[in-house]
């Protein structure tokens, strides 16, 4: 799961000296919250979000309607946008889980994909969202159970070789570290086409594992 597979490619890009009032009209009809902003040879001279749009009201207050919209036309995306060398980019080989990192320690929404130097895509939060929900198969039925257990090794086999020997089809598996429990671990399992209370009767029996919730969805 690399970020080239799941970034957004041939995203909308703008030129430097768009006005604001256009890129937010851009903005509004591509459904996006992220322009990355480009020179020559789509090469990244910046990045604008629809937060780097919004005026402060200070800056308006002594001004009538005429003199605010005169103001907001005469603003390009060059006036308000984070310049290349504020932008953290990616490459288009790094792992998914690395690019949700990087988002999480800057706190940014976007991160634009650069194969050299030149802009090939975009990876935002609602790809990583998007791809979540894949991961865990949400748009197919079936029973989600979460199982909590210890964090030792052979315990996700043992919960696998008991799904496994009822014949059970596993469309998603994931785990992640009990919260505030670090001794333990909470593993997700979506299995297809068996009642939730027969999901219940033969995981709740696999020794030292504990059903925390489970759930037809």
């Amino acid at each position: 799961m690399l970020v080239r597979d799941y970034m957004t490619r041939h995203p909308v890009m703008v030129d430097p000296q768009m006005s604001i009032v256009e890129a937010q009209g851009i903005m509004a009809e591509a459904k996006v919250r992220h322009l990355p902003v480009v020179g020559e040879g789509k090469r990244l001279v910046g990045l604008v979000t629809r937060e780097r749009m919004r005026i402060p009201p200070t800056e308006l207050a002594s001004l009538n309607v005429w003199e605010i919209t005169r103001f907001l036309s005469n603003m390009t995306i060059a006036d308000v946008m984070m310049k290349r060398n504020e932008v953290i980019t990616i490459d288009p080989d790094i792992p998914l889980e690395k690019a949700a990192q990087i988002m999480v320690e800057n706190k940014v929404g976007s991160l634009p994909v650069l194969e050299e130097g030149v802009v090939a895509g975009i990876i935002t939060e609602t790809d990583l969202m998007a791809h979540l929900m894949e991961m865990l198969a949400t748009r197919l039925p079936g029973v989600r159970v979460t199982i909590r257990m210890p964090n030792v090794k052979g315990e996700l086999a043992k919960l696998i070789g008991a799904i496994g020997a009822q014949g059970w089809p596993i469309m998603a598996c994931g785990g992640v570290r009990a919260p505030k429990e670090p001794d333990k671990w909470e593993a997700v399992v979506k299995i297809r086409g068996v009642p939730k209370d027969q999901v219940v009767a033969v995981l709740g029996r696999v020794e030292g594992q504990e059903i925390v919730d489970v759930r037809e969805v």
